[in-house]
C-alpha cells in the first residue's frame, strides 16, 4: 500500500499500491477533494495523473498535491524524471503542473479522438520550483518562442541582387537560413552562407525586421535583413554549392526577381528599393499559390 503524505491540512490517503502504481485521494478534514496516481514507468521514469476538479481551490489543491507526489517520487522512490501529459484544453492542470515544478518541454499530438496533450516533466536534479534558478526555467519553459531567418543582401556593380534557386521549392530566394537556438542573427547568416555558399562575409547594418504571418503550414516568423555589400559579378564563381539545399545562384534584376523570387522576397526586395524602407515592418499576408 502506498505511503500516507501530508502537507498542513491536506492529507494523501492511500487507495491502491503496487511494485509499479501509488495512488492517493486528496482529503481535508476527512473530505474527500480529488485522487493522485503515481505510475513507474521504469528506467527511473515515473508518470502523474490527477483529478482535483475544477471548481475553486481545484488549484491550489492540485499544486499542493503535485508537489507531494514529487517529493515522495524523488526521494522514497529514487524516480529520476516524472512526467505529466496533460490534455491542452485542460489550462489549469497545466498551470498546476508548471507550479507545482514541471517543466513544459512540448506537445504530444492525439490520433484519432485523443486530445492533444502538453508534455511537463521534472528532474530530481532540477532546481526547487520556489527558488529563483527554478522559477526562471520554468517560466522561460513556458514561454512562447518566434522562428527567425537571417537573410543577407549582396549585390553586384549593376545593382543586382544575389538570388539562389533552392532544391526544396520552385521559388528562388534571398541567401540565408533560419537561425539556430541560441545564435544571434548575425551569426546565424555567417554561418548558413559558410555552410550553403562556401562563403565568409562580414554583416553589414542590419537593413530592416520584416515580420512574416503564418502561411501555408508555416508559423509567423520575423527576418533578419543585413547589408553585406557590393562585390564584383565574379564572386559568384568561387562559390562552393551545398547540393543538398542549392542548385545555383544567380544575380537579379528587378525583373528576374518578379519572374522567379518568393513572394515574400518580391515584396520585402521592392520595399528595399524605395527610399522609405523602415527598421521595423509588417510583411501582408501572401496570395495562396494557384492549384496545380
Amino acid at each position: 500500500m502506498s505511503t500516507i503524505l501530508r502537507d498542513d491540512d491536506l492529507v494523501l490517503e492511500p487507495t491502491s499500491g503496487s511494485d509499479g502504481l501509488r495512488g492517493w485521494a486528496l482529503t481535508i478534514d476527512g473530505d474527500r477533494l480529488g485522487t493522485i496516481a503515481l505510475l513507474d514507468e521504469g528506467r527511473g521514469v515515473g508518470s502523474v495523473r490527477w483529478n482535483t476538479g475544477t471548481g475553486d481551490g481545484a488549484l491550489g489543491l492540485a499544486v499542493r498535491a503535485l508537489r507531494l507526489v514529487l517529493e515522495h517520487a524523488f526521494g522514497d522512490r529514487g524516480l529520476l524524471r516524472v512526467e505529466a501529459r496533460v490534455p491542452v484544453d485542460r489550462t489549469e492542470d497545466v498551470r498546476a503542473a508548471s507550479i507545482s515544478g514541471l517543466r513544459r518541454e512540448g506537445i504530444a499530438r492525439g490520433a484519432g479522438d485523443a486530445p492533444d496533450r502538453a508534455l511537463l516533466a521534472r528532474l530530481h536534479d532540477d532546481p526547487p520550483a520556489t527558488s529563483r534558478e527554478g522559477f526562471i526555467a520554468l517560466l522561460n519553459a513556458g514561454l512562447p518562442t518566434k522562428r527567425v531567418i537571417s537573410q543577407g543582401l549582396l549585390r553586384d556593380p549593376q545593382g543586382r541582387v544575389l538570388l539562389c534557386r533552392l532544391t526544396y521549392k520552385q521559388e528562388w530566394d534571398l541567401p540565408g537560413g533560419v537561425v539556430e537556438v541560441g545564435e544571434s542573427p548575425a551569426d546565424g547568416l555567417v554561418r548558413e552562407l559558410e555552410e550553403e555558399l562556401g562563403l565568409t562575409v562580414q554583416v553589414r547594418d542590419l537593413l530592416t525586421v520584416n515580420w512574416l504571418p503564418a502561411w501555408r503550414g508555416w508559423d509567423d516568423a520575423c527576418i533578419f535583413l543585413f547589408d553585406l555589400g557590393v562585390v564584383d559579378t565574379s564572386y559568384v564563381d568561387d562559390m562552393v554549392l551545398q547540393p543538398t539545399e542549392i542548385v545555383s545562384v544567380h544575380w537579379c534584376d528587378t525583373q528576374t526577381v518578379h519572374d522567379k523570387a518568393t513572394a515574400a522576397a518580391i515584396e520585402l526586395l521592392d520595399a528595399v528599393a524605395g527610399d522609405d524602407l523602415a527598421t521595423y515592418r509588417e510583411a501582408p499576408l501572401a496570395p495562396e499559390p494557384p492549384a496545380v
